[in-house]
């Protein structure tokens, strides 16, 4: 069965915690402010609220963010590495007939730049990201958008992910979800948001989406 498949891009696509970690310390070191602990933690939920969660003022969110996507376009974009075996997975589902996206909280311009320059990332119909300005970067409604440029229904898609946000999207859709966990989430972290079937490695996604 032909069915449309929404990877999630950090964690689940690329290991992109050092091209996150490095620009967040930049971010905080040219605020004068002290870098906060856990920022694994960061990756995955959209950065607008997380700095938001360390700063009370509204126009210093506004340069954090500024100077953070300054670092990332410079070089944090290219600063990741791919998963072993995910590369192969998605070509593997893509050839089978898959429609396959990429839907992430990562700002869509920064998305599209590594999704161009992934071996694989030819594989991908489209990237659905965060909007510049934030109105769009939470998971249902970014799923929404990618449902929207796809013209697909949910009960033909699934959602795949390493984080509980990936898995409460699709569920707010109705969407079957697979949670991955080789990313910045654990096995505690998916089945509390609703996540059934989770995945090890890449290579069992085919076997979990036949099953």
């Amino acid at each position: 069965m032909r069915e449309t498949l929404f990877f999630d891009m950090d964690g689940t696509l690329i290991d992109s915690e050092p091209g996150i970690v490095a620009g967040i310390e930049h971010t905080f070191s040219q605020l004068g402010r002290p870098v906060p602990s856990q920022l694994r933690r960061w990756i995955g939920p959209p950065l607008r609220d997380s700095f938001q969660s360390q700063l009370d003022d509204p126009a210093l969110v506004t340069q954090a963010l500024e100077l953070y996507r300054q670092r990332y376009d410079r070089r944090g974009w290219s600063e990741h590495t791919i998963y072993a075996g995910i590369g192969e997975t998605v070509e593997t589902l893509h050839a089978a007939g898959h429609r396959v996206a990429v839907v992430t909280s990562k700002n869509e311009r920064f998305a599209r730049r590594i999704a161009e320059h992934l071996p694989f990332g030819h594989c991908f119909e489209d990237v659905v990201g965060a909007s510049d300005d934030g109105e769009r970067r939470f998971k249902p409604d970014l799923i929404a958008e990618a449902m929207r440029r796809l013209s697909v229904a949910p009960e033909q898609c699934w959602m795949i992910g390493d984080r509980r946000m990936d898995i409460e999207g699709a569920r707010h859709h109705g969407m079957r979800n697979i949670g991955v966990l080789w990313g910045f989430g654990d096995e505690a972290e998916l089945r509390t948001a609703g996540a059934v079937r989770l995945a090890q490695h890449p290579q069992e996604l085919p076997a979990l989406l036949a099953a």
